[in-house]
């Protein structure tokens, strides 16, 4: 990436507003792979797509009681059997498709935890690059309310930017744009584009967004699923008070705090938006929240980035750590 941004090109970026095959992994990764075709053919260098797209958002969590057990388990059973392991055969399909495209891609998938049980699952975001490869997996910090009935809660080792060679990106899952220092950490380290693929649509939604952009000074790209009653099948109840479960409204908003492409409301389809390179730094000279506009001798913020495994393991010559992490005998 080059070091100034006022000699880097203009660059287009996507937001795909549509729904997944629900609970079929293999179908919603050919759709996906089919609306990564599209938008990298009108242009797009950043693709994303929404918040738990594969295989679907678990939508029953707001309509099912938490005492139903027996509804419950077997939904999960569902869920877990479509899940995706990072990698996986699911995640190379999405690779081959970044690649053969040239483009990066964000999606959100849920994540099984293969690494231990196998029988949990992560509410995640998944980049890859470009090249094809995997710069990173997101596991969202904290689920929201009926979410937890679900969704394992991530840590801070998967909280990263990455460099791109159009910008600096950054994401993070739906609420979790809600936790200030969860935004400052990510400012802090020199994002200019964002991410919030989400469940959430309507205001003060939309107005979040553009929250997020004006504070950051960076390009936030919001995208949620348009889902109707008909997208999730007759055995799945699925709170709806008319047509549409979730009406979208997908947003991309510049460094000022304007929309620039959406809301889409109530309809599917892919918003693209042109991102002006000088917008990551002009802005700033008003308000730079992680650098001039900053005051590290009022306040500090520590972010614990360990990964936190289910099992650590201790072999000879090792030594047990306080906070139950092993080392290497130096």
């Amino acid at each position: 990436m080059h070091p100034n941004p006022s000699l880097r090109a203009p660059f287009v970026v996507a937001a795909v507003q549509d729904a997944p095959v629900f609970l079929d992994r293999d179908a919603t990764i050919d759709k996906a792979c089919g609306l990564i075709d599209e938008a990298a053919a009108h242009g797009a260098k950043l693709i994303v797509f929404p918040e738990a797209f594969v295989p679907g958002y678990p939508v029953w969590i707001w309509s099912i009681a938490p005492g139903a057990t027996h509804e419950l388990r077997a939904l999960y059973a569902r869920l877990i059997d479509q899940a995706v392991t990072v990698p996986g055969p699911a995640t190379e399909r999405l690779s081959d498709a970044a690649r053969r495209n040239g483009v990066t891609i964000a999606i959100g998938i849920n994540e099984r935890n293969d690494e231990a049980s196998g029988a949990s699952v992560y509410n995640a975001l998944l980049w890859i690059g470009a090249d094809g490869s995997i710069l990173g997996c997101h596991r969202k910090l904290m689920p929201t309310a009926g979410e937890r009935l679900v969704h394992a809660p991530g840590d801070g080792s998967t909280l990263a930017v990455h460099q791109l060679d159009i910008a600096r990106v950054s994401g993070l899952i739906c609420w979790e744009n809600y936790m200030p220092l969860a935004r400052y950490a990510l400012y802090s380290w020199g994002a200019q584009l964002h991410v919030a693929p989400t469940w959430d649509r309507g205001e003060p939604w939309l107005s979040t967004m553009r929250h997020i952009a004006k504070e950051g000074r960076v390009y936030v790209i919001g995208v949620c699923t348009a889902m109707r009653r008909s997208d999730v099948p007759e055995d799945v109840p699925a709170m709806s008070h008319g047509e549409w479960i979730n009406a979208g409204d997908s947003v991309i908003v510049n460094p000022d705090g304007k929309p620039i492409a959406g809301p889409l409301h109530e309809a599917r389809g892919i918003l693209y938006g042109d991102v002006d390179p000088t917008m990551f730094v002009g802005p700033r000279w008003q308000l730079d929240v992680a650098g001039h506009y900053a005051r590290p001798d009022l306040f500090r913020l520590l972010i614990r980035r360990e990964r936190r495994p289910v099992v650590a393991e201790l072999f000879e010559g090792d030594e047990w750590a306080t906070d139950g992490f092993t080392r290497p005998r130096s």
